[in-house]
């Protein structure tokens, strides 16, 4: 099977839950198939994404100057881009020049299938292609600006969120419609989408874990601490801390003081580094070599998540290092999990609080949980297994396409022998 992996954004370090489940898939599907891939992301230093080539047969990179989140050129490009019917992450990756250069490779190369690895990758393809795409969506884009739409008090982002909330509408029912197949991470998320495609053009892949990599840890646990892991630049990571600081760590302080929070993830916000600076029983890193001690050493993950869309991967991993979660029933949206068996769900602050606090005070309670945890994605959810699963319904959509590319041909030569 020969594969074309088209992906916007950056893919090392996989550091965030797309980049995770990107890399991971990917790097499965090279072990049994040859796998090409086009990626085109910020520009940075210390890039590391030339290491792919160790993994695909073919790699063709392309890094772009892209203005950073926030910054005065990041809020000029988006005036310039009101006036236009594309959401804003479509027009600051999706580049001229990017489309030419992979409508150039699919003019040099024949594939079996090609992936287009999140939705917005779909822009940069051309309007007719020799090989069937499959659309893998790790959300539903529309809906987590809905959701944004939907929770903020800022009249200036709420406007910006319910436009690109319409704008993402329109291109995702229009990408969904082209594409020969999607794929989603969730039930949910494929329910979703069956009012947009027939539902036999969709298929969900599970999110899957590196059971190997995130185990149960021998360091003690700390006692009374939280953990909450992501990329703090993610505005759902970062929503998600200021609500449990401010309705859902008071309630829990007046049960146990001594409660604390470590926050570990990439880039966090001056608003969240100033709320750690009032709040002292709230850490937060920055960007760590590694999570795993962070994670081992709590007592309890949360992951008090409002908005979003796609699966947590957060989630997953916590539970393969046989943690104690408690998270919104959000957070854990699209997950196989059972509230009271492997995790405990709360929407509301003071039964969140409450699942804390018990979990906290009872270490038995935890170590079940966390022991539960484990056993259910170590024995459904590893990579290697994941990956599988993608790779038959590749296989099933490059059989499909061949059978109707076969169909049309005799119905031409039919034809023409007719006249």
């Amino acid at each position: 099977m020969r594969i074309l992996w088209v992906k916007s954004g950056g893919l090392l370090p996989p550091d965030t839950g797309g980049r995770i489940r990107s890399y991971s898939l990917l790097r499965e599907l090279a072990h049994h198939s040859s796998v090409d891939l086009f990626l085109f992301y910020p520009e940075h230093e210390q890039d590391i994404h030339a290491q792919l080539k160790e993994i695909c047969r073919q790699v063709t990179l392309m890094p772009l100057p892209i203005a950073p989140p926030k910054s005065r050129a990041d809020y000029a490009r988006y005036a310039r881009n009101l006036f236009s019917l594309q959401p804003y992450a479509v027009a600051k990756y999706c580049r001229p020049a990017v489309k030419r250069a992979l409508a150039q490779l699919l003019e040099r190369e024949a594939y079996d299938v090609i992936v287009c690895d999140f939705l917005l990758t779909a822009s940069v393809f051309p309007s007719r292609l020799r090989s069937p795409m499959v659309i893998f969506t790790h959300n539903v884009e529309a809906q987590i600006w809905q959701r944004h739409f939907e929770v903020s008090a800022n009249p200036i982002w709420k406007a910006v969120s319910w436009r690109e909330y319409k704008t993402m509408t329109w291109l995702e029912e229009r990408q969904l419609r082209r594409a020969d197949f999607v794929l989603t991470v969730s039930e949910n998320d494929l329910e979703f989408f069956t009012g947009v495609i027939p539902r036999e053009k969709l298929a969900a892949i599970p999110t899957g874990v590196d059971i190997d990599y995130f185990s149960p840890g021998a360091e003690a646990e700390l006692p009374n601490s939280l953990v909450f892991t992501g990329s703090m630049d993610w505005l759902p990571n970062e929503d998600a801390i200021h609500f449990f600081a401010g309705e859902i760590l008071p309630l829990i302080r007046r049960e146990i003081p001594d409660v604390t929070l470590c926050v570990a993830g990439r880039s966090p916000s001056q608003g969240l580094l100033d709320l750690a600076d009032r709040e002292q029983s709230l850490h937060v890193t920055g960007s760590v070599p590694d999570i795993r001690p962070y994670m081992n050493r709590a007592s309890v993950y949360i992951v008090p998540l409002r908005i979003g869309g796609g699966t947590r991967i957060k989630i997953f991993e916590a539970m393969a290092a046989g943690k104690a979660v408690v998270s919104t029933t959000l957070g854990a949206e699209g997950l196989p999990v059972q509230h009271g068996q492997n995790i405990l769900l709360a929407d509301r602050p003071d039964e969140f609080a409450n699942h804390v606090i018990e979990l906290l005070r009872d270490q038995n309670k935890r170590g079940a949980l966390g022991k539960a945890a484990r056993q259910l994605v170590a024995q459904n959810y590893s990579w290697r297994s994941v990956a599988q699963q993608l790779a038959d319904i590749l296989g099933r959509v490059i059989l499909s396409s061949r059978s109707r590319e076969f169909s049309a041909t005799r119905l031409s030569g039919g034809y023409r022998a007719r006249r």
